[in-house]
């Protein structure tokens, strides 16, 4: 009786059209669904923001430098300064002269960003007639339930005080400025700005507010940074701050030193009508920031250069039509993130071959870089680390969803294909699913292979004392038996015949070696072995039910046979042809009367070959075999050799 596997061909088909031909599954998507909402989740949380940072200073430093803004002076107070002056801090005579002799050059505007909460003396008068200059701005530190408030000089009008905290993000970089505070009901302004519209007056140009309570200047409209805008979630923005376009990482302006204005050191040019900012650069000052270009510990801004920094970048905004930072609203970044992950996933879903899933992934992961960069050039902030991140988590998900559930169709196929073959049979049917769906059939393969035929002597006599249903019972606890036997010396049971049993050693995958075809012959002949000393075991239980002892047959040769798909695409069965099959069948056949004990095992010399002294023989000599006109060399396994 042939074992047919049609039923399976067509589970594997309903599988696979299941799977691919109406779409991804529902399951899939919801799965990747929940993944893009977590990632979405954590991005509101704020998890995502130091991958964003991260991305946005690298954008930065990618970024082409601009040459330094001839329209601002840094004077700066060095170690070399301090070392001639032979003071800390400055005194505010030197610094009332530094005043002096910048005032005689015609500056447009004069920062001076050094403390002045009280007297430095000597030389506090001339400080003070120079700091009532109109275009001398001062600053103030505006303290919190942390830091102290720092005063600001009392000479200076108040309208020519500038705060000047700079925020810091939560990584401790500089990459905000705020341009106003509210502080005590008061709204404070920003020393950048304060010096930006003292110059901007020249050109007859003041601030409004727009309709939708933006900050104006000229044409250039300075939207307040929200807390989620571009990469950002949750940071606090309260009063009014702007993402800082830095010029350059090396020098936003021409620098002197306070040596050099004090000694008259200088080109007047650089101060004429200039904007001047004076403040400390001097190491031991500790007045420094990280900014997006310090991807070492070195690389430190000072704080006037921070000011200048973005003093620049409101009147080149105003003035040179520079763009300044614009963002997504939170619905357009959320469609963003999702698209790209949705895509990925889509592409993952659809894309069997590991390396062209790869180099999609490699591809679509720059285009989305490329995208990003070529907006940031553009002066927009958009999130690049979440959409990453929803490319590789989808890319996982779908993947490991789809090991999954190939995982569970394999169990599925195998189990229902292990219930008419072998798991080997059900393994090979498996990995032969593309060719088998496609063709109907499994393509044939030419092996050497160990080949037992088994068949009962005396079953006539049983079946015709027992109903039909009994002999089923009967015969199922037999072969049931017979079958766990070859499956545990590794072979296969390709088919039933009634109460014999067809098994083979070496399918479906083929041996390469010699040393591999003689494991399989000696497996062969030690299930022979085995099935006999059973058969004595169930004959004991069959004699205390008054059944008659039954002795088994079996045949065993090792040969080339060619294994595959018998039949068409609606009845088939897996097949195993050859000479090789026919020889094992008629030695199981050969002279039944000729029966010594309960299991007689007959082998052809083609295995004998390969049993390495392994078993005792009795040779038969030379018979020829029903059918066969060529003599088959015959022997008699009697049992093992233990040496």
């Amino acid at each position: 009786m042939a074992i047919k596997i049609m039923h399976p061909i067509h589970f594997v088909k309903w599988i696979d059209k299941k799977v691919h031909s109406y779409g991804i599954p529902i399951s899939a998507i919801l799965v990747s669904g929940g993944a893009i909402l977590s990632l979405l989740f954590f991005r509101y949380l704020g998890v995502l923001q130091r991958l964003e940072l991260f991305v946005f200073d690298g954008m930065v430093r990618l970024g082409p430098d601009e040459i330094s803004d001839p329209r601002l002076l840094v004077v700066e107070l060095t170690e070399e300064d301090i070392q001639y002056l032979r003071q800390w801090p400055i005194s505010d005579k030197n610094l009332a002269d530094v005043l002096a002799s910048l005032q005689e050059h015609q500056p447009s505007v004069i920062g001076v960003d050094i403390y002045r909460d009280f007297p430095k003396y000597p030389g506090y008068t001339q400080l003070v007639e120079q700091l009532q200059k109109p275009n001398v701005f001062g600053i103030t530190f505006i303290g919190n339930e942390f830091v102290s408030t720092t005063l600001p000089p009392p000479s200076i009008p108040k309208e020519r005080i500038g705060f000047n905290n700079i925020p810091f993000d939560p990584d401790a970089v500089v990459r905000r400025y705020s341009l106003f505070i509210n502080n005590d009901q008061e709204t404070m302004v920003a020393f950048a700005l304060h010096l930006a519209l003292a110059y901007l007056q020249e050109y007859e140009i003041s601030p409004q507010i727009t309709e939708n309570n933006e900050y104006q200047l000229g044409d250039a409209i300075f939207k307040k940074l929200q807390p989620n805008s571009g990469g950002y979630q949750q940071i606090d923005a309260q009063g009014y701050p702007i993402l800082i376009n830095y010029r350059n990482s090396q020098s936003i302006a021409p620098k002197i030193t306070i040596k050099d204005v004090l000694l008259g050191n200088f080109d007047p040019e650089l101060v004429k009508n200039k904007i001047v900012l004076i403040g400390n650069t001097a190491s031991s000052s500790n007045d420094f920031s990280f900014t997006p270009y310090s991807y070492s510990l070195k690389l430190k801004m000072s704080g006037v250069e921070i000011h200048a920094q973005a003093t620049s970048q409101i009147i080149s905004a105003v003035l040179d039509d520079q763009k300044l930072f614009w963002y997504w609203d939170e619905s357009t970044e959320i469609l963003w993130i999702f698209s790209w992950s949705i895509v990925s996933g889509s592409i993952a879903w659809h894309i069997r071959r590991p390396f062209i899933l790869l180099l999609i992934n490699v591809l679509a992961l720059g285009v989305l870089v490329a995208i990003s960069y070529g907006i940031f050039i553009k002066m927009g902030w958009i999130p690049v680390a979440a959409p990453i991140l929803g490319i590789v988590m989808t890319t996982g998900v779908v993947i490991v969803y789809k090991i999954q559930e190939s995982w569970q169709q394999q169990n599925m196929v195998m189990k229902l294909l292990g219930q008419q073959t072998s798991p080997e049979i059900a393994h090979a049917l498996w990995q032969e699913r593309s060719y088998l769906i496609n063709s109907g059939i499994l393509p044939p393969k030419t092996v050497t292979a160990t080949i037992l035929f088994t068949d009962l002597k005396n079953f006539s006599t049983i079946s015709e004392k027992k109903t039909s249903e009994a002999l089923m019972n009967w015969l199922n606890e037999y072969l049931s038996a017979m079958t766990d036997i070859v499956i545990n010396h590794h072979g296969i049971v390709n088919k039933f015949t009634g109460d014999g049993v067809m098994a083979v050693f070496g399918i479906p995958v083929p041996r390469t070696s010699v040393e591999e075809i003689a494991i399989d012959a000696q497996n062969s002949v030690n299930c022979a072995l085995a099935m006999g000393q059973h058969l004595s075991q169930l004959n004991q239980k069959w004699q205390q039910q008054n059944s008659p002892e039954l002795k088994m047959r079996i045949g065993i040769y090792t040969g080339t046979v060619t294994v595959g798909s018998l039949g068409g695409k609606n009845r088939l069965e897996y097949g195993v042809i050859g000479d090789g099959v026919n020889i094992a069948s008629r030695l199981e056949s050969f002279d039944k009367e000729r029966h010594p004990g309960i299991c007689r095992v007959l082998i052809a010399q083609e295995t004998l070959e390969y049993l390495d002294r392994k078993f005792s023989v009795e040779a038969w000599g030379n018979l020829n075999l029903k059918g066969k006109k060529i003599p088959v060399n015959v022997y008699l396994v009697t049992g093992k050799n233990y040496f």
